[in-house]
């Protein structure tokens, strides 16, 4: 019940990002009022058939336009973002990466290809950080032109989703940008098509080494409102959690490790017996909640 579930909201989320189809008349991006938000998984902005903005496209603006803001007695720094992020972080930590991303969607089903399956060591996991400190905060903030703003080093350089989504497809509706294809293009493209593999072989490669609003929500995965819990008086190291797992977790190695995406695979569908709970507000709640996912 609970990976058909989820199935349904990630299919219908994925939809509901980019349910703007005007642009098949226009051949232009949506820019109306609700870019002003921000979607909770990683979706570009430039996505032709985007409603919201990306959080990630966000956090490097404000990074990017810091100081000119500052120059002009803007004080506010883009809180709207910070406080969007940090709420749902304290709600529920990694929950948007298993529930509401696309680009997590395309990658669980992507791994459906039938492949030898390999893993990658664990260490790999803090990838997702040195993109964030590096391509999202510092290099916006310290590397400026000559007005003094930065750039979005990681759209620019990096994101594989922003290429898929709106690099490819606007060079296909709008020919005038096709003069302006180079070398940038074509490294991002290399990118994304080096993860595309990956995705094959491996559970969630960009979830589990790049992806920057990961590392943002998995600070929180520890202390969120709902968490998860593990007995382990109850757990015989059978390992279902571990190969029913999309982020290729030991569960008892840790209930809330940096990548646990909240999938509530493991509670729901792989553990016989009942090692794994879930609390909320520090109370457990195991029999109310699994009674209505299984």
């Amino acid at each position: 019940m609970i990976n058909i579930l989820r199935r349904y909201i990630q299919t219908a989320i994925t939809f509901i990002n980019n349910s703007y189809f005007g642009f098949i008349f226009s051949g232009k991006i949506y820019q109306g009022q609700l870019k002003s938000f921000c979607a909770p998984g990683l979706n570009c902005y430039s996505c032709p058939a985007a409603i919201w903005a990306c959080p990630i496209g966000s956090l490097q603006t404000i990074f990017a336009s810091i100081r000119i803001s500052l120059q002009n007695f803007k004080f506010h720094i883009g809180l709207y973002i910070f406080g969007f992020l940090g709420t749902i972080g304290m709600l529920v930590g990694r929950f948007p990466c298993g529930w509401l991303c696309p680009f997590g969607f395309l990658q669980e089903l992507i791994h459906k290809i039938p492949s030898k399956k390999i893993n990658i060591p664990s260490w790999t996991q803090y990838g997702k950080y040195f993109f964030l400190f590096f391509f999202v905060i510092l290099l916006p903030l310290v590397v400026i032109d000559q007005f003094g703003y930065g750039m979005t080093w990681f759209c620019k350089f990096v994101c594989p989703a922003g290429t898929l989504e709106a690099g490819i497809p606007m060079t296909l509706l709008d020919p005038s940008l096709r003069r302006l294809i180079g070398v940038l293009f074509y490294n991002k493209l290399i990118v994304l098509i080096i993860i595309l593999i990956a995705m094959v072989f491996i559970r969630r490669p960009f979830c589990r080494t790049i992806c920057p609003l990961g590392g943002f929500y998995s600070f929180f995965n520890k202390i969120s409102i709902v968490r998860m819990r593990h007995d382990d008086k109850k757990c015989v190291r059978c390992n279902q959690c571990f190969r029913d797992c999309p982020m290729h977790l030991k569960f008892y190695e840790g209930a809330n490790q940096l990548n646990c995406i909240r999938c509530f695979k493991c509670y729901a569908t792989s553990c016989k017996y009942g090692a794994i709970s879930v609390e909320f507000v520090g109370k457990e709640q195991q029999k109310v909640i699994k009674e209505n996912l299984v």
